[in-house]
């Protein structure tokens, strides 16, 4: 598989190749850029290129805070190798905050940004405002990174994670999703894991980027996400001028595998967009 050495690190990626502005797909955590598997098809007329984040997949671990600037890098030395000017960005969750993070030190690069699942506030250690389930997340996050370094399995992540990313449905008709989604999160670095769990606490709050878009937008979000509140994403997506909001029923946290084809629909209007 691809991977380049971006600054002394190597970082995994894939490219589909082709030409046209490139779609730059980043996964959430703690899963890799495998989660986009089932919208490539979809994506077939557009170049696709998937890059790892740092921890994950086929990229290098971290040797500090894995913060969403640093990993913003990663994906402009990415596209800098690859001799890409502009491209859209489509991030999935913690991919959405590396999005974001690019859009604001690189905007003249960006061709148009998509939330899968993904939203614009600061972590909710600092967010009196975030839902319970934020909360409860982001006041495990210190405990979480230490068990994930010392234990040297990805299970603190896992028994954090697994059993609210989906939506019932699917831990109740769809194990095999269930198991997937499982055999991915542990199948990433912890010691690397650990440095996104420490980045994700001090990322910026991105509200103020959103009048700032003038390029095709797209959120993505679920009416089952227990993270996420719908109706928040959709605000996010009002506040944005001519940003498209698509809700999928009896969805999660993630859209890749709740609903496939949907989120690949909607990924390839979005590339449309872009391409004009």
């Amino acid at each position: 598989m691809p991977v380049l050495t971006i600054d002394g690190r190597r970082i995994g990626y894939d490219d589909s190749g082709g030409p046209g502005t490139p779609l730059v797909l980043l996964h959430g955590f703690p899963l890799d850029r495998g989660v986009w598997d089932e919208q490539l098809a979809a994506l077939a007329a557009t170049r696709v290129i998937r890059v790892d984040l740092r921890g994950c997949g086929e990229s290098e671990p971290s040797d500090g805070p894995a913060l969403m600037e640093v990993l913003a890098a990663d994906v402009a030395g990415v596209l800098d190798a690859l001799q890409v000017e502009r491209a859209a960005l489509a991030g999935h969750s913690i991919g959405g905050y590396v999005a974001l993070a690019f859009f604001r030190m690189f905007a003249e690069r960006v061709s148009g940004l998509a939330l899968v699942a993904s939203h614009v506030s600061e972590d909710a250690g600092a967010n009196p405002n975030a839902a319970p389930a934020q909360r409860e997340l982001a006041a495990a996050r210190d405990a979480q990174a230490r068990r994930l370094e010392t234990e040297g399995r990805m299970d603190a992540a896992i028994e954090s994670y697994l059993p609210r990313y989906f939506a019932p449905r699917v831990y109740r008709d769809r194990p095999d999703l269930v198991d997937r989604a499982r055999a991915m999160m542990a199948r990433q670095d912890p010691g690397g894991c650990a440095q996104l769990v420490r980045g994700m606490q001090q990322r910026l709050d991105s509200h103020d980027l959103l009048e700032d878009f003038g390029v095709p937008a797209l959120v993505i979000a679920g009416d089952a996400d227990s993270y996420l509140d719908p109706r928040t994403l959709r605000e996010t997506a009002s506040a944005i001028r001519g940003a498209e909001f698509v809700l999928l029923e009896d969805t999660g946290h993630l859209p890749q595998w709740e609903a496939p084809e949907r989120t690949a629909d909607a990924l390839a209007a979005f590339a449309q967009r872009v391409h004009g």
